[in-house]
């Protein structure tokens, strides 16, 4: 059952209509103010996150710190973007730049269905949202929220920047349906999955991965491709990086194997958030179910 949070609520009607009302650099800049602020105020939550991305990286705590302080400066922009997507939706070729479209074109023509597998790291919204306004049918994976306005807001938003809010993860029916019909499904991988998942490497450590993308490309046949989008160095601007579709080591199926399959394409994924450490949720536990101990039973 939804819980009303009146505070967030209007914290977030207020933000929205005050980054709205200006341009957008100003926009983006202020939003990477407020998140400076943020991290200021969570000290608690910000030295947990310094903490996991010294002991996941091997860093000193200096150059952890460092990186989380840009995470929170990053994250206040990216919610500004999104809070301004409706605005920014008919521009966003323009905004969000790619590097090895092809692979995603080439395999969107077979007419199987594509599974974007990508994580949440630069403006994973607006490089939804590029490819929708490249007349792709995109779809993205939802989780309800506490307030049950907050989910409509978060689908309003995808949905004016043409992307379809297709549900949560764990409907297969829908992505099923989806992936049969030829359209892409964007699926974040680095998210603990907890028992339903398969423990494998993710930035070098021991995490619990969603086996979705190769449990789906073994059922049906659609491609695989890892995607990850990154800011510029402009701090406005995006490339969405994708690469060739997924194959199996010898060169089975992906998804025929789910370890080496998922074990491979967390490395992938991997690779990309080293490239851009500071743009990555540090702020999310992704490691907390092998930390508590949930796969010591059977050793997975």
């Amino acid at each position: 059952m939804s819980k009303r949070q009146p505070l967030i609520w209007n914290a977030l009607t207020i933000f929205r209509k005050t980054v709205c009302a200006l341009p957008h650099e100003r926009a983006v800049a202020l939003g990477g103010s407020l998140g400076r602020l943020v991290e200021r105020f969570t000290k608690k939550k910000s030295a947990e996150a310094q903490a996991r991305c010294a002991r996941i990286l091997g860093l000193s705590d200096e150059r952890a710190k460092e990186i989380v302080r840009g995470v929170y400066d990053h994250f206040g922009r990216a919610a500004t973007e999104f809070a301004r997507m409706p605005l920014m939706a008919p521009v966003m070729t323009e905004l969000v730049k790619t590097d090895g479209y092809e692979y995603l074109e080439a395999a969107f023509k077979e007419g199987r269905g594509v599974l974007l597998a990508t994580a949440h790291i630069g403006n994973w919204e607006y490089a939804a949202c590029m490819l929708a306004q490249r007349g792709l049918p995109i779809n993205a994976l939802g989780a309800d929220q506490r307030d049950d306005r907050i989910t409509e807001l978060i689908r309003e938003l995808r949905e004016a920047g043409g992307v379809h809010a297709l549900g949560k993860a764990n409907d297969l029916k829908a992505m099923i349906k989806a992936l049969q019909a030829g359209e892409i499904i964007a699926v974040p991988i680095d998210q603990d999955a907890r028992r339903s998942g398969v423990l494998s490497p993710f930035l070098g450590s021991p995490a619990s991965t969603p086996v979705g993308p190769a449990k789906l490309a073994s059922k049906i046949g659609c491609a695989v491709i890892p995607c990850y989008s990154f800011r510029n160095a402009d701090g406005v601007t995006f490339t969405t990086k994708f690469l060739p579709p997924m194959r199996g080591r010898s060169g089975e199926p992906f998804g025929e194997n789910v370890q080496t399959s998922m074990d491979d394409l967390n490395a992938v994924l991997t690779k990309g958030i080293l490239e851009h450490p500071a743009q990555w949720m540090w702020m999310y536990p992704r490691w907390e179910s092998v930390e508590r101990g949930c796969f010591d039973e059977c050793g997975d």
